[in-house]
């Protein structure tokens, strides 16, 4: 589904993948953000949010 909706793994929103502030691989998965911050967040610690670490 390209243009679906996704849940921000940081602060939980739902958004549409298309309208994502911003999107990281991480273990070959696609995490998409409502913002800048959100994704800023992630990539400071991914294991903290993600099963795989």
């Amino acid at each position: 589904m390209l243009f679906g909706k996704v849940k921000d793994p940081i602060c939980g929103m739902k958004i549409s993948k298309r309208k994502a502030a911003g999107v990281v691989e991480h273990h070959g998965t696609l995490y998409y953000f409502c913002s800048t911050g959100c994704k800023e967040k992630f990539e400071k610690e991914p294991k903290k949010y993600t099963e795989t670490g």
